[in-house]
């Protein structure tokens, strides 16, 4: 697997991220705020109120019914699949996620418009619990964290900018320079090895395959006219 951190791919359409630095800053303050007990000390069970469990939600959404946690969190259940996007498992967990965005967000954001990547990344999160929902109906753990909507990130880029070269670290400590391709390739690949071998239930890989789909579907139809799929620019130094 790959920590990727660079890419070589400058912004053509605006001038700054704002979409990508905002969804960033977002994860990272609910995380501070609600999840490290720092500032506000809400227990797991409430946490939990913000959170997609498949067996709950769809036991509960044909009458939109809310989840009272025991602290008296009171979130409705189909609210929860843009909530559940914004909390995360740990520090490594939201730098992971928030990494991946950092590196690749910027450039859907350019291919799209501030508006339409927001949409776009929701979209990707929504589609993502769903299909973790719906594929394991009867989970009762709780699914949280922006990894459906960075998976979308992650195909759609793949679509627009295979060719592009990424600074990655390799084993967690060797840093080499490699097409998008191969990087972001090896990842998804990854999700579908994962999905069939792996043993820790805890990792929501449906979540994971939903954005992919999701994320390479919407670019088509979300991109900005003139946006090439498949360039073959391979980005600058």
């Amino acid at each position: 697997m790959f920590v990727p951190l660079h890419d070589t791919n400058p912004l053509k359409k605006i001038s700054f991220p704002y979409v990508t630095v905002g969804l960033i800053a977002l994860n990272v303050a609910v995380y501070v705020v609600l999840q490290t007990g720092w500032v506000v000390p809400l227990e797991d069970e409430d946490l939990s109120a913000f959170a997609v469990v498949p067996a709950q939600f769809l036991a509960n959404t044909a009458g939109d019914t809310p989840f009272l946690a025991s602290g008296g969190v009171l979130v409705p259940e189909r609210l929860t699949l843009v909530t559940y996007m914004f909390l995360h498992g740990g520090w490594v967990h939201l730098i992971g996620n928030m990494l991946f965005l950092w590196v690749f967000g910027d450039n859907i954001e350019d291919a799209m418009g501030h508006m339409r990547f927001i949409m776009f990344y929701v979209m990707c999160g929504i589609f993502a619990a769903l299909s973790h929902t719906y594929m394991l109906p009867h989970s009762d753990l709780p699914l949280i964290g922006a990894s459906g909507a960075v998976a979308g990130v992650i195909s759609s880029y793949l679509i627009l900018h295979p060719k592009v070269k990424v600074w990655v670290l390799a084993l967690w400590r060797v840093p080499i320079r490699i097409t998008a391709a191969w990087a972001l390739g090896i990842w998804i690949l990854a999700q579908f090895a994962n999905l069939f071998f792996a043993s820790e239930e805890a990792v929501a890989w449906w979540a994971h395959l939903g954005g992919l789909l999701s994320g390479a579907l919407l670019i088509l139809f979300m991109r900005r006219r003139g946006v090439v799929l498949f360039d073959r620019t391979r980005g600058g130094a």
